[in-house]
């Protein structure tokens, strides 16, 4: 066994209902002041109404900054830095998806009044200093695993985003409440409920840092995810299945938080910079292609998983057998949930492949997490076979 270290969210509730008690998670960690960091739909579908009358009850200040936009660009972070800062927050609370969670992680950071750097100073691995505000996470999607990793992703530019990736943004709390998620699309469900299996995959085959712990946890999140999905997507009132799928999501965080993803990810994050395709979406177009480029490296390792996602339906036979029916029903999971499986259909002109490519090998920090060596021209071979 190789060495390794794992870090994750010190406390974790999963209940369906939780939620409503956010201000008295609040109390009890002695906040006099909080400020929710969430999105402009989250307001707009009434997603807090259940929450906020809470804090008035505790005798806990709440204020709401909703701004977030998806990929949020650095002007986005420093509003609600200074809105914790103006309110004197003692508790930052992250409340939607991945984008508002990475939001309110740096917000937790850059408005602990201790704090002496600025986001410019904190882009990179490990460069984040001191202590940061008390940190709540509540995912109303179950995808990012935002609620249990070290990581936030910020857009620094027009398609270029640069992560702050420290142990620091791990929060204290993370909250499952699959309520919360029982009015999500079905198109938003499926490319998050991808992104989350591309979280457990991905981990499960990364070159530097897999180890059993991660092993263990992609597994049950794959398990999960692969279980749940269908019937989350077609059926999105399904309590259990929602919350099994926010779970799911979450062990599938904290495995890629510890073992990190790669060339998915890699070749995904263009896709998002350049045509603001969503981020599970742009997972789930180049999630096949990736794999069927790494099967002459990984496929020992796609056979272990194979069972998880098919179950009964998997046909016995050699590990190039396992590995590939398992790459073939990943590459059906899209348009049995109504997602586009093309980079044609979700917009993306032939034109662009080459600068994608050229884009994608600057994800240096995930390519080498891949278990087979990306070129450039392999980039621009897997964009072709995905278009």
């Amino acid at each position: 066994m190789q060495p390794f270290s794992f870090a994750t969210t010190a406390q974790i509730l999963c209940e369906a209902g939780a939620a409503v008690r956010l201000a008295s998670l609040c109390r009890e960690r002695e906040a006099g002041a909080v400020l929710i960091v969430t999105d402009p739909g989250i307001s707009r579908f009434g997603l807090l109404d259940a929450v906020l009358p809470g804090f008035a009850a505790e005798g806990v200040r709440v204020a709401v900054y909703d701004q977030v936009l998806a990929d949020p660009p650095e002007a986005i972070v420093l509003a609600a830095v200074e809105q914790a800062k103006a309110m004197h927050a003692e508790l930052i609370i992250g409340f939607g998806g991945g984008s508002s969670m990475d939001v309110a992680k740096l917000v937790a950071l850059l408005a602990h009044p201790q704090c002496a750097q600025g986001l410019a100073d904190i882009y990179g691995v490990g460069n984040a200093k001191g202590k940061r505000l008390p940190l709540i996470q509540v995912p109303t999607t179950a995808g990012t695993g935002s609620e249990v990793t070290q990581i936030a992703i910020i857009t620094t530019g027009e398609t270029t985003k640069m992560g702050v990736v420290s142990p620091l943004l791990l929060p204290d709390l993370a909250v499952l409440d699959a309520d919360l998620t029982l009015g999500l699309p079905p198109a938003v469900t499926a490319a998050t409920g991808i992104d989350a299996m591309v979280h457990a995959i991905e981990s499960y085959t990364s070159k530097l840092k897999k180890n059993p712990l991660s092993d263990l946890l992609a597994r049950e999140a794959l398990r999960l995810l692969a279980a749940n999905l269908h019937e989350a997507v077609h059926n999105g009132r399904n309590r259990e299945a929602r919350q099994a799928m926010l779970l799911g999501a979450l062990l599938a965080g904290q495995a890629f938080a510890n073992a990190p993803v790669a060339a998915v990810h890699a070749l995904a994050y263009p896709l998002g910079g350049h045509f603001h395709i969503p981020h599970g979406l742009s997972n789930a177009l180049v999630l096949p292609h990736v794999l069927r480029f790494n099967a002459p490296a990984a496929a020992p390792l796609y056979a272990e998983l194979a069972p998880l996602l098919l179950g009964a339906r998997l046909q016995p036979g050699p590990v190039e057998h396992l590995a590939e029916q398992f790459v073939a029903e990943l590459a059906e999971l899209s348009p049995r949930c109504g997602l586009p499986s093309r980079l044609r259909d979700a917009g993306v002109p032939e034109a662009m492949l080459a600068q994608l490519a050229n884009d994608a090998m600057l994800q240096q920090r995930l390519l080498v997490n891949n278990p087979r060596e990306v070129s450039e021209a392999d980039a621009l071979a897997i964009y072709q076979a995905a278009y």
